[in-house]
């Protein structure tokens, strides 16, 4: 008989607290398992708790790779600003390189890991909404996401992010740039990807369309750059994000940008993710129905 698969009501607000700190660096392993020991249950051991909190990607798939339907490679592109070269993960409907049409196109940034099979996954999902989209990855300069989910994350505290942040700016225009787009371009991105979201909004006066999930909220002082409508999806049990959440939203309302920001109830940050505990599939499914909407509404 197969487990029940785990939620985040499985796991006590501590536990998934001290989760979100060790995920994000600002606690070790060995911390979390120290600290997440006083919360154990009987039988169950912090490490084992750690584990289960941990991606099971084969669980996530909601697209194959090798699906008929569309046309996935990796590409590289330069950089010349950040790490010289760079490489991303690009799809979209299978014919879309012969078809002659015009597409929208889309940005995917990953979290704080690089492009995992996961977010591999998102931009499958939307191509077969008729988007080209394209994942880069930070961590192609050092050698690529490494399949292990803590040597990401160690990988990643090492990356220079003026460097990374020009390679995003760099990805955004490879793609803009492609002849079977329409020159239209939206950028998504999960946790640290929801940041670039952000960020990417105020440095591309031409992006039609920005959609952050649970990320870091651009600097105020850049506020006034931004052209492209913003949606944004937040997390209600997510305070290290949340703590900028209300002052963002209250200075772009009093710039006057088009934006408009979801808090999510009884969710945590990375409730899309539908590869770990803290999924939540009626936030995600909602809040994903939202993007596509959003994205067809601006980039058509």
């Amino acid at each position: 008989m197969t487990e029940p698969r785990k939620t985040a009501a499985d796991y006590s607000p501590e536990t998934l607290q001290l989760f979100d700190q060790y995920v994000h660096g600002d606690i070790s392993r060995r911390d979390f398992l120290s600290k997440a020991a006083r919360y154990a249950t009987a039988g169950v051991t912090a490490l084992a708790i750690l584990q289960s909190l941990q991606p099971n990607y084969a669980m996530g798939q909601q697209v194959a790779p090798e699906d008929a339907r569309l046309s996935a490679q990796f590409q590289q592109f330069a950089s010349p600003q950040g790490y010289g070269a760079a490489l991303g993960y690009l799809v979209g409907p299978a014919d879309y390189q012969t078809s002659g049409k015009k597409y929208p196109l889309v940005l995917v940034v990953h979290e704080n890991r690089g492009l995992n099979p996961h977010i591999q996954d998102v931009a499958r999902r939307l191509a077969l909404e008729g988007f080209i989209a394209f994942a880069p990855d930070a961590l192609f300069p050092l050698g690529g996401y490494p399949g292990d989910e803590d040597k990401a994350r160690e990988l990643f505290g090492t990356l220079d992010q003026t460097k990374s942040r020009q390679d995003f700016i760099a990805a955004a225009k490879f793609l803009q740039a492609l002849p079977q787009g329409n020159g239209h371009l939206g950028v998504t991105g999960f946790c640290y990807g929801g940041g670039i979201a952000n960020f990417l909004a105020t440095q591309l006066p031409d992006l039609k369309a920005a959609v952050p999930f649970y990320g870091r909220q651009a600097e105020a002082a850049q506020i006034a750059a931004i052209q492209a409508p913003l949606l944004i999806h937040y997390a209600s049990n997510d305070e290290r994000v949340n703590a900028g959440a209300k002052a963002y939203d209250e200075a772009l309302k009093a710039a006057g940008k088009n934006a408009v920001s979801y808090t999510y109830p009884n969710t945590q940050h990375g409730f899309h993710n539908d590869t770990t505990p803290r999924y939540d599939k009626a936030a995600a499914a909602l809040a994903w129905q939202r993007t596509i909407a959003f994205f067809k509404q601006h980039l058509q």
